[in-house]
């Protein structure tokens, strides 16, 4: 009796088991079915070819960019409650991990307990200050700036000056990932719910051919976050594509299989003029991008290999309707192409602060009309500064990373010191201009990178800045110092007494960077200008801008007065004129072209002479 009591009992748990295994496995088919039945619901317009398989990757991968992005959301807000501990301990961090090397060890970092015995024992610094370091670096020796040897060597462009070389670092692009890129996917699913489904993303990036030191040191691009490579199938370019190391033939493609695709959720690249640059190829090219949709190949004037035309063809397959759509799209001209094109586009992400505020005019007054265009972040050569956590607002505003780098703040008024006093997050003031002085994680130490921001607010204490100038972008022939967004401005206001001219772009330059061929004995700024609307400007026309300058920067008045400085003239240039610039600054340089900081003052001989041979009139 015992034993059969005891048999039935030992039943009894076993039967519960069953059934809580099939309540899960029940409850496990209804949220799959759910799921799908969402991702179905949710892409309808989707292209037939992807799998259900993809669907569902593409669905969990967004919530688990998601999960991460309110994660690192949550953890700068708390953050931004006690900004002075957190950059007192990112700053110790860093100390402690390279106090070994061989600047750590010559200044001491082991004995440096605080920011105040930091400020003391380092001086604020520019690159000259590390060029033996880095140059040591490239030849292969270790410990040097950091422990062992860095992930890469990366090459500025040298717009500003001769080209300089940082280090990257494998922590530095997974700052920029996490604190950077994780954050404003958060704010943009929070801002546009819509872009949580299953569209995909036109990612303008490439990656260009890499070259190394003689110590087998490799020289491009940051190394990229690997959580960043299982995001790729999130994009309307296939992985194929990302192997072209040819911008020109990388926008061409990334246009073609995006094209495809009428649902297409968002545009990303990393600057505004990137994206410009696509839709003037598209402008340029339409007819031949139509005709490769229609019959599922690709151009054959473009310089691929054979193999990776024939890996990108196997995934082209003719439609002959969408071609047609496309085709009567164009035209009917290129004003708002982008919402025609792809009508459930949300969201342009690119940044078009600084110097690529004309850009993003240009996206959104022609190309992208009617498409929001947000600028997610504020980063530089340097590594990660502020992210914009607001996508539905005009202002470009970075709140600060307080985790990236130790930062301090130099007053605009003692910027002229070579050692002037500092201020840290907590101390700066609102609307007051500052010099940014940047600690990172790559062997940078009190780094004077010339960067102007305005502080405009503050979000809980950390600082909210507005990206206004680069000092080495500042025209100074006699000392009336016209920054890079006083000029900007004067140039505007130029342009609106032009009749019928519109800005595509421009650069500038002091004239004695071409010595005895300047073209007049007083010094005097060049100005470069590719307009639309307008074939030629008489010399009246091009004395507004003088006359503009003079209104607005009462020191360049008083100087032309007296004669110190000749007239600025006003060139213009072939259309095209500034693709071709920019792809003569990277080539050879190093950098991709999506990495380029876009020059408006030319500083470098050889780019003067270029764009003086872009001169029509």
């Amino acid at each position: 009796m015992f034993a059969v009591m005891t048999s039935r009992a030992a039943q009894k748990p076993t039967e519960a088991g069953k059934l809580t295994t099939m309540l899960s496995a029940a409850f496990l088919i209804a949220l799959l079915g759910t799921v799908v039945t969402f991702l179905l619901w949710n892409c309808r317009s989707w292209d037939p070819t992807k799998s259900l398989g993809l669907l569902l990757w593409h669905w969990f991968a967004l919530r688990v960019i998601a999960w991460h992005g309110a994660r690192q959301r949550r953890r700068l807000e708390v953050d931004s409650q006690d900004i002075h501990c957190v950059q007192e301990a990112i700053l110790l961090q860093r100390l402690q991990m390279n106090q070994d090397t061989e600047f750590g060890i010559l200044h001491q970092f082991c004995d440096i307990k605080d920011s105040e015995a930091f400020q003391r024992r380092l001086p604020l610094t520019r690159y000259e200050y590390y060029r033996e370091y880095i140059l040591k670096v490239s030849q292969g020796q270790e410990n040097i700036l950091l422990p062992g040897r860095p992930a890469t060597l990366q090459m500025t462009s040298g717009t500003s000056g001769s080209p300089a070389m940082l280090l990257g670092t494998v922590a530095s692009a997974k700052d920029f990932f996490l604190q950077g890129t994780s954050v404003f996917w958060d704010a943009i699913f929070t801002s546009c719910p819509r872009l949580y489904g299953t569209q995909k993303i036109l990612n303008f990036c490439y990656s260009p051919a890499r070259d190394q030191t003689e110590a087998a040191l490799p020289i491009g691009p940051a190394p990229i976050f690997p959580t960043a490579a299982y995001t790729r199938h999130l994009y309307s370019t296939p992985d194929v594509a990302y192997e072209i190391t040819s911008i020109q033939e990388a926008l061409y493609v990334h246009l073609l299989f995006a094209l495809r695709d009428r649902a297409l959720g968002a545009l990303e690249a990393s600057s505004a003029w990137v994206i410009c640059e696509a839709f003037t190829l598209l402008q340029n090219q339409w007819k031949t991008i139509a005709e490769d949709i229609c019959i599922g190949h690709i151009n054959t004037e473009l310089a691929l290999p054979d193999s990776m035309r024939r890996k990108l063809e196997a995934l082209l397959k003719p439609d002959a309707q969408r071609a047609w759509e496309l085709r009567v799209e164009f035209e009917k001209g290129f004003q708002g192409i982008a919402k025609r094109v792809w009508p459930q586009l949300h969201v342009v992400i690119a940044a078009d602060s600084g110097a690529s505020d004309l850009y993003g005019g240009i996206l959104k007054e022609m190309y992208c009309h009617g498409t929001p265009v947000y600028s997610p972040l504020y980063g530089t050569p340097e590594g990660l500064i502020g992210v914009n956590l607001w996508p539905e607002k005009s202002e470009r505003h970075y709140v600060l990373c307080p985790r990236s780098m130790f930062c301090e703040f130099i007053p605009l008024g003692l910027c002229e010191e070579a050692q002037s006093r500092t201020l840290a997050m907590h101390e700066v003031k609102e609307n007051e201009l500052y010099e940014l002085v940047v600690t990172n994680h790559a062997g940078l130490y009190r780094y004077r990178n010339g960067d102007v921001v305005r502080v405009a607010g503050f979000h809980n204490q950390c600082p909210v800045v507005e990206f206004m100038f680069r000092q080495s972008q500042t025209l100074n022939i006699r000392g009336e110092g016209i920054t890079e967004d006083t000029f900007y401005h004067s140039l505007r206001r130029a342009i609106t007494l032009w009749p019928g001219a519109g800005l595509v772009d421009y650069c500038s330059m002091d004239s004695r960077i071409l010595g005895p061929f300047s073209g007049g004995s007083d010094p005097h700024y060049d100005v470069f200008v590719e307009l639309k609307g307008v074939r030629n400007l008489s010399e009246d026309q091009r004395y507004k801008l003088d006359q503009c300058l003079q209104e607005d920067i009462p020191a360049y008045k008083a100087l032309r007065i007296k004669g110190s400085i000749g007239h600025t003239r006003v060139h213009l240039v072939r259309a095209g004129a500034f693709t071709l610039l920019r792809h003569f600054i990277v080539s050879g340089s190093g950098i991709t072209y999506d990495q380029l900081q876009m020059p408006r003052v030319l500083r470098r001989k050889e780019l003067a002479d270029f764009m003086q041979r872009q001169i029509i009139s």
